[in-house]
């Protein structure tokens, strides 16, 4: 990764749309996800319901669909993750401080802590209980807004 990289979080929306349309291109950032961020966005993809995760998954005709699932399944090297070592004790601190925040949240706000990535929220994210939480604890976070043609 290039020493002038912003390190950002992407949550599971955009995941998979950084993964579909190149959400990320134009802007010099490193990606990095979280295990139960990219765990949704495989379910989604791999289960589909027509649901926000899966809704762009079903826009694809047969071929592409079945590349942009494997594109998820088989993560791109560039997409980091998190190290569990360092992530699982900081959720469980954080847990203490926010005993109701489920480990989705608790994840994201750990790996922001540990990392000092800028965390990206799409518009649904950023509607939950989890903004607050990033502004209590001092993380950064934008909410990016996916952009349809």
């Amino acid at each position: 990764m290039p020493a002038t990289s912003e390190l950002v979080i992407v949550d599971d929306r955009l995941l998979i749309e950084e993964l579909l349309f190149g959400l990320a291109k134009g802007n010099d950032v490193a990606l990095c996800t979280t295990f139960y961020w990219y765990y949704r966005a495989c379910r989604a993809a791999v289960l589909g319901a027509g649901g926000h995760l899966s809704g762009p998954f079903q826009e694809l005709d047969n071929d592409e669909q079945e590349q942009a699932i494997l594109s998820l399944l088989e993560l791109r090297n560039d997409i980091e993750l998190p190290d569990s070592r360092p992530t699982v004790p900081r959720m469980a601190q954080i847990a203490k401080r926010h005993p109701r925040l489920n480990l989705l949240n608790l994840e994201a706000v750990a790996v922001g802590q540990l990392t000092g990535a800028t965390v990206w929220l799409s518009a649904e994210a950023a509607g939950g209980v989890l903004p607050d939480v990033l502004d209590q604890e001092g993380v950064t976070w934008n909410t990016v807004r996916i952009v349809t043609d």
